[in-house]
């Protein structure tokens, strides 16, 4: 029996000897690496003095209006430049970021187009300073959903609403994900925070406003229903209605008869369906 040859591994192609320590890694230069998170700009964080807005529609109006004070803008190459008119007629350069950042700073579920802005929150208002043109003042008694009562806002905003009245606790912010369902509303909408929703609803009737509830289970459709200029429609959560108080405060109770099958809608559909009914029906 042949024996086999000595085991060599000559003519092997060696690797680099292991000396027992590791050449440092390949440092990336993309938007997650440190040379890049150093360049990150500073966002601020929301606080009673600082409001963030994110979204086209809602950057392009607080521009527009000048209802408040803008900070800081960051936007991308792309919606730099699709709002070029109005950043010089607000007198504000923005800050050219890539999408990542905001990503990082907003979250991957925020669609955010591009742009953000960091702006004072909109001036607060009383329920004195309403100024009556359409004669009509929304009343939400603890919608908590952002989108709800962004949606809620846009639709204020389209029927000319005067104001839309709601409670400091129990009620979303005025930022960030509702501004971008109003879709620009929030700028053109005047919002009043109150303590006491009851005492509230007493003060537009010493105003002179004629309280109306919406119910699925009133008395009279809101298609029938005697209405008065100035009036003030009171919109409940989804779960709950309206709260006990809210009813006793209410000149009337009334429910919106919908003749399909489905009986019921989502609050800020139900708002709109509302508002459509109010104005057609509004003397003067």
């Amino acid at each position: 029996m042949r024996k086999k040859p000595p085991h060599s591994d000559a003519g092997r192609h060696r690797g680099p000897e292991k000396t027992g320590t590791r050449p440092p890694p390949r440092r990336p230069h993309g938007p997650g690496s440190r040379e890049a998170a150093s360049a990150a700009p500073s966002f601020r964080r929301p606080s009673s003095q600082v409001a963030v807005l994110y979204g086209f529609h809602a950057v392009r109006e607080a521009l527009r209006t000048k209802r408040r004070r803008a900070l800081r803008l960051f936007a991308t190459p792309a919606a730099a430049a699709r709002l070029a008119a109005e950043c010089e007629a607000a007198g504000i350069v923005p800050q050219i970021v890539a999408p990542e950042d905001m990503n990082r700073r907003l979250g991957g579920e925020a669609v955010h187009q591009g742009v953000m802005l960091e702006a004072e929150p909109l001036p607060a208002r009383d329920l004195d300073d309403i100024e009556s043109k359409s004669g009509i003042v929304l009343v939400l008694d603890q919608i908590t959903d952002p989108h709800n009562v962004g949606a809620i806002v846009r639709t204020a905003a389209a029927f000319g609403v005067d104001a839309l009245v709601t409670t400091e606790r129990h009620s979303p912010e005025f930022t960030g994900t509702l501004a971008k369902a109003a879709s620009g509303g929030l700028e053109h909408v005047a919002i009043v925070s109150v303590v006491n929703l009851a005492r509230a609803l007493e003060e537009l009737g010493e105003l002179g406003y004629q309280r109306v509830g919406l119910d699925s289970d009133g008395p009279v459709s809101l298609a029938d229903a005697p209405l008065a200029r100035p009036v003030a429609l009171v919109l409940g959560a989804e779960d709950k209605g309206l709260r006990r108080l809210s009813r006793e405060n209410c000149d009337l109770l009334a429910r919106l008869d919908m003749p399909g099958a489905i009986k019921s809608l989502n609050v800020s559909n139900a708002c709109a369906v509302a508002l459509a009914l109010v104005r057609s029906r509004l003397p003067g």
